[in-house]
């Protein structure tokens, strides 16, 4: 059963990502200099947002991997589909976006894991 902790950790990092996402999208649509570097700033923001979950959730790396993999997945779909909608990228994009989102997130949510496990073990 999952802890309320990370019920929380997943809708903030979710919800930080996705407004992160639109902005680039929204910054993009004005901007093409932006728009060349949606992918780049796209799995960052993912990774982002994966690292906030698993550093929120307190999870252990398994979880933390998953984790990372579902908010970086979902701010990365929305970020995508906004994009689409503003006909900015195609819609053959949504699928293999949203997979390299969800997998720089769990990237993140490794890292993140790591990162603080480390911090932990040594305190």
């Amino acid at each position: 059963m999952e802890r309320p902790t990370e019920t929380r950790a997943m809708m903030n990092a979710a919800g930080i990502g996705t407004i992160l996402q639109l902005v680039m999208v929204i910054a993009g649509n004005f901007s093409p200099a932006v728009a060349s570097l949606f992918a780049v700033l796209g799995m960052l923001i993912s990774m982002i947002a994966g690292g906030m979950y698993a550093a929120w959730a307190g999870a252990a790396r398994s979880r933390a991997a998953g984790g990372g993999a579902i908010a970086g997945g979902v701010c990365g779909l929305i970020g995508i589909a906004a994009s689409v909608a503003m006909g900015d990228v195609e819609t053959s994009l949504l699928l293999f976006g949203t997979a390299s989102s969800a997998v720089t997130g769990a990237i993140g949510g490794l890292l993140t894991s790591a990162v603080l496990g480390r911090r932990k073990a040594l305190a």
